[in-house]
């Protein structure tokens, strides 16, 4: 089974983890002094691609990809890319990306509200939260019941974990607090939404073997492996990856930091099982999203 306007039996991967950065108006997702600095801890000097142009980008090599932006307007003083953009721009792009969106938990029952209409009648098939940026521990009770909407919804929500290249270098990180990003903190949140589909980003550092550890644990905890080259991959990530977590480990890219071609180069020189491969790259990440049925 596909979704309307995406035929995934074609598709060669699924990335799960891509930015839209800039608006069709030219606004920024974040700050020039914290989008600087994370050109400077990526080494990427790369251009801010429009929604349309990581389409075209991700068609071209017959994938697709999750897209979406951070909400940190109470942390950052600095106004988002409405999450309305990112889906209007996906629906013209249905057959290779998936609109993801990020709401300010700081911003309680409006918060709510807006998760539940963006999935209802903007077609979001998921929700970004960066605990870093965004200035609260994943397991405050604030969110909860943003996570509670996100729940009944049935779609999944998006954690950065480990360290973050925002902020990196700015006199005191930009404000940006990393111990809000250890999966620990995610631990309490699948404890107490138990059938809430939760994605732990990045490999985790410098955290990893908790991450490791709450996937394992938890039945709906999953890890994409965005933000690093895989030739940096701690080792126990890859072997986790190709053992007990092999169908709950994702392939994600974190374009346009680190791009798709350079992402996979990396990945097809590492030790992951042949069988491996493609649950990873596209299988594992279609179940989650409910692109395919469960049993596909």
């Amino acid at each position: 089974m596909n979704v309307p306007g995406m035929n995934v039996d074609e598709l060669t991967a699924i990335d799960v983890h891509t930015h839209a950065e800039i608006s069709c108006d030219g606004h920024s997702s974040l700050s020039p002094e914290l989008m600087e600095a994370s050109a400077k801890y990526f080494k990427a000097g790369h251009r801010q691609p429009t929604i349309a142009e990581t389409a075209a980008i991700y068609r071209e090599r017959k994938m697709a990809a999750v897209i979406f932006t951070v909400d940190a307007e109470h942390a950052t003083g600095h106004p988002r890319i409405t999450n309305e953009e990112v889906a209007e721009q996906c629906a013209e792009h249905p057959d290779v990306l998936i609109p993801f969106a990020s709401v300010d938990p700081w911003k309680g029952r409006t918060a709510v509200r807006e998760a539940r209409r963006l999935v209802e009648e903007h077609g979001v098939r998921g929700f970004k939260f960066h605990p870093s940026l965004q200035d609260f521990s994943p397991n405050d009770r604030m969110a909860y019941p943003l996570y509670e909407a996100i729940e009944e919804l049935g779609v999944p929500a998006l954690f950065h974990s480990g360290q973050t290249g925002i902020g990196a270098g700015v006199p005191g990180g930009g404000g940006i607090r990393l111990k809000h990003s250890n999966p620990m903190l995610v631990d309490d949140v699948a404890v107490d939404f138990p059938y809430l589909k939760i994605v732990l980003a990045h490999p985790s550092f410098p955290w990893q073997d908790e991450a490791l550890a709450v996937a394992t644990h938890k039945p709906f905890v999953y890890i994409d492996l965005s933000g690093w080259s895989p030739k940096y991959f701690p080792p126990q990530l890859v072997r986790y990856a190709n053992t007990v977590l092999q169908d709950k480990v994702l392939f994600g890219s974190d374009h346009p930091v680190i791009t798709p071609d350079r992402w996979l180069k990396d990945f097809a020189a590492i030790d992951v099982k042949d069988e491996v491969r493609p649950k990873i790259l596209k299988h594992n990440a279609a179940r989650l999203l409910g692109l395919v049925k469960e049993d596909a």
